[in-house]
């Protein structure tokens, strides 16, 4: 038997030398993550700019809300006023874009034949439907001051302050729910980059609601005023950059789409229009220039953030790399776990 057509085994392991005098074996090329056809493993989400649009009203509307409360409490009409006001615009500019997103006003009315508490989607369908009425009964109150003294109006503008003073406090008591549901109906989904930030999501939504309410009042309240706005400011901003700090760095691979493209620059455009949004609120304290430019930066960093966090989870559920590497990596790790447990009988060889 010739040494061309002998061993079939001394063949393989001709070819594995790569040639006469030996050499490096031939490795097979890393594995591209395609899928079928070129489409992704995950359907991305079909959701337009109008849902980032509505994250980030729904998130104004409760910052409002809470700053219109502020100034209720203390005595600042100028705060008080303002919230409301951008409370109510803000809970109907919400309404539009979800109404919009469904197609059909009737589907939201349909929405609440049910209440799941284990939906997100569900419960915040009922926060918005307690906090619109809310907020707009508490923004009506505000024109109190325009009806005649006398006769039913004059009724009407006695009977305003109170209602509103109760309806401006239930907007508040439930504007926390209406500023992180959303978070968490992102983090409920199966997009890889929105699911695993599940912890971050609602504490940057909170921060960003906190940060543009703020906004409104360093806007609209004379500097005299302000102060709870700047203590707004502050708060918001904390809770904000440490969220988003959280999700572009504690996701490993996840965290990629957070830091790349345009949900990048929107992230890094949000962190500096807050850090100046702060700065400028709490050095010009006694300008009113100086507060509407930090008022004006704080909702435009609102508008990134929304937008970034956004954005950056539909680019990972359109790129397969996003869902089978940690999937990967999660069977690899409980292999591991398994193999390494003593109490566990090893798997038998085939």
């Amino acid at each position: 038997m010739s040494p061309r057509n002998g061993d079939p085994n001394r063949r393989r392991a001709g070819r594995r030398r790569g040639g006469r005098g030996g050499g490096e074996e031939l490795r097979v090329p890393e594995a591209e993550f395609t899928s079928y056809y070129g489409r992704p493993i995950l359907k991305a989400p079909v959701w337009k700019w109008d849902i980032a649009a509505y994250l980030f009203t729904g998130g104004l509307a409760a910052g409002s809300s809470l700053l219109a409360a502020g100034g209720q409490l203390t005595g600042r009409p100028a705060l008080r006023r303002a919230g409301r006001v951008t409370a109510l615009g803000a809970v109907g500019a919400s309404a539009v874009f979800l109404v919009k997103d469904l197609g059909r006003p009737a589907r939201f009315h349909h929405m609440l034949r049910v209440a799941k508490p284990t939906s997100p989607m569900s419960v915040g369908t009922w926060v918005l439907t307690a906090f619109g009425p809310a907020a707009g009964v508490a923004a009506i109150a505000e024109a109190a001051g325009w009806l005649p003294r006398h006769g039913l109006l004059g009724l009407a503008r006695r009977a305003l302050p109170p209602v509103g003073h109760a309806a401006g406090l239930l907007a508040a008591g439930t504007a926390p729910a209406l500023a992180t549901y959303t978070g968490v109906l992102l983090a409920d989904t199966a997009v890889p980059s929105w699911h695993e930030a599940y912890p971050e999501l609602p504490v940057i939504f909170a921060g960003s609601a906190l940060a543009s309410g703020a906004g409104v009042g360093l806007l609209a309240a004379p500097p005299a005023e302000a102060g709870p706005a700047r203590r707004m400011a502050v708060a918001g901003a904390a809770l904000e950059l440490f969220g988003a700090h959280r999700v572009e760095t504690r996701l490993g691979l996840l965290s990629e789409p957070y830091r790349r493209g345009r949900p990048g620059r929107l992230l890094r455009a949000g962190r500096l229009l807050t850090s100046a949004g702060v700065a400028g609120a709490l050095l010009g304290r006694r300008s009113r220039v100086v507060g509407a430019f930090s008022g004006a930066a704080l909702l435009a960093a609102s508008v990134a953030t929304r937008f970034g966090i956004f954005y950056g989870g539909v680019a990972s559920a359109r790129d397969p790399r996003y869902t089978v590497v940690p999937q990967r990596e999660r069977v690899e790790a409980r292999r591991a776990g398994t193999d390494s447990s003593p109490d566990r009988a090893a798997p038998p060889v085939l």
